[in-house]
């Protein structure tokens, strides 16, 4: 392989040792059909020099890239799922395939895979993914990369070849293997399992790897203040996630401990969803019978997970300490919903109280009128400066009534962050780049039945020039 200057591998994860991770072998499968490389990607982390016989090699094949981990591991782990406890998880489908450095930023970047063959936390399962989810998951990513979501991204997708039987999908269903290429896989389930299994040594050594990688600032004198400024600093960030999916109005859908990272970055995307409209009580995932994991719970439930997070930490810091570090939650998901809120409605902030105002006068007129959810935005980017376009719309009937009266009196003073935007030909469209669940199946569909894919790539390509267009693109 011809390096590429960009190509810093820095294979770390293995520093920490015995104990913390499973050396595995990859399946191997009939085919390789490659249907999605991200280019863009691979560019800011120098495997754009791959050829196309490299690329499947390293990402269907998973020989080794230069220099970087020799085997793959499967990582150990614990979790709350429904908020049962359960010790029998870890990388089942998947494992840390390399790492290596963003070119742009430093950030160490980890190469992960999704139905790359059975490990010993498999519980039996076939460790294969469907087309299907493969397909879901890249348009979750780019979806969310396209509206400033921090996210991992899916770098690679092959189909394999394989016949899969599913539950939850017509069966026999297509197979693929899916390279994900994330800020870490280090979960709230890997603090979660040493805690369980009493391994205070590891616990802390753990730690210290998280801090040197992800938190150097959190780094203090002594074990139990670094754990306290680690957890704060994880539970700042995981705020800012958690209001990030509010304003972009994205459903997780399985928001289990083992499904949070420390670096706070948006991962592992099964039965997502986007809001239709307005809805707190919307579910992604039809096994969510309770609704434990419902659109409007979502900032509740990542608060939860901090606090088993915290939990696993108290062989190394006094609780008072964990729990004061928790208290940055709060003030921190509700300064970043305001800030998201009137960057996706493209306002320039006049302040907290005018600010909160605005939010929460959208909110009651999103609830009240039930419009839908992507075309508010797309409607009344830059406010006022988009009122004949909005009213002209098929939604301007919906624009009336108490609420929305109220909601125009509170955005009155805002101005549009950058108007030359309203002049772009996307906002003269018809609609948003909206992402709901019939547009996903009619996608599938054509790559079920005809087997074509023309309809993802445009989809796709909408989609990035959406993000391109509000600043949400990788930089080169």
């Amino acid at each position: 392989m011809p390096v590429s200057p960009r190509y810093r591998p820095d294979p770390r994860h293995q520093e920490l040792g015995e104990g913390f991770a499973d050396v595995v072998a990859a399946a191997r499968f009939p085919r390789h059909i490659l249907r999605f490389r991200n280019d863009r990607w691979a560019a800011r982390v120098g495997l754009d020099s791959l050829t196309p016989d490299e690329w499947e090699a390293h990402l269907a094949g998973f020989a080794p890239l230069p220099d970087n981990l020799r085997q793959p591991l499967a990582l150990r782990y614990h979790g709350h799922q429904f908020r049962s406890y359960n010790p029998a998880l870890g990388d089942g489908r998947g494992f840390l395939f390399a790492q290596l450095r963003d070119a742009v930023d430093g950030r160490l970047l980890d190469l992960g895979t999704k139905g790359s063959g059975a490990t010993p936390y498999a519980r039996g399962g076939d460790g294969r993914l469907t087309l299907k989810g493969g397909v879901r998951e890249l348009l979750a990513t780019e979806q969310l990369e396209a509206l400033g979501v921090d996210t991992s991204k899916s770098l690679s997708l092959f189909e394999t070849g394989e016949r899969l039987v599913r539950g939850d999908e017509p069966s026999p269903t297509r197979s693929s293997v899916l390279v994900r290429l994330s800020h870490g896989h280090i979960r709230f389930g890997s603090f979660q399992r040493l805690a369980y299994l009493g391994e205070r040594d590891r616990l802390a050594r753990l730690l210290a790897h998280s801090v040197a990688l992800f938190y150097p600032d959190a780094q203090r004198q002594g074990l139990a203040a670094t754990a306290g400024e680690f957890l704060r600093a994880v539970a700042e960030r995981a705020a800012a996630t958690a209001a990030a999916w509010m304003v972009a109005g994205f459903v997780h859908g399985v928001l289990n401990t083992d499904n949070m990272n420390i670096s706070g970055e948006s991962f592992d995307y099964g039965p997502w969803r986007w809001l239709p409209r307005f809805d707190p009580g919307f579910t992604a995932a039809y096994f969510d019978e309770s609704g434990l994991y419902a659109f409007g719970r979502q900032p509740s439930v990542v608060l939860w997970n901090l606090e088993r997070l915290a939990e696993s930490l108290l062989a190394l810091a006094p609780e008072a300490v964990l729990v004061d570090s928790l208290r940055v939650y709060a003030p921190t998901y509700a300064a970043e919903l305001v800030r998201r809120f009137l960057a996706r409605l493209g306002l320039r902030p006049r302040g907290v109280g005018p600010d909160e105002v605005l939010v929460d006068a959208a909110y009651a007129f999103l609830h009240a009128s039930q419009v839908e959810y992507d075309r508010f935005f797309f409607d009344w980017y830059g406010g006022e400066a988009s009122q004949a376009r909005a009213l002209a719309g098929p939604a301007g009937g919906q624009y009336q009534g108490e609420a929305f009266v109220e909601l125009r009196r509170a955005w009155s003073e805002h101005e549009p962050t950058a108007p030359q935007r309203l002049a772009d030909p996307y906002y003269a469209g018809a609609g948003p780049c909206a992402l709901l669940i019939d547009e996903v199946e009619a996608l599938w569909s054509a790559i079920a039945g005809p087997d074509d894919w023309a309809p993802l790539t445009a989809k796709i390509a909408e989609i990035r020039r959406f993000g391109a267009l509000h600043g949400h693109a990788p930089a080169a």
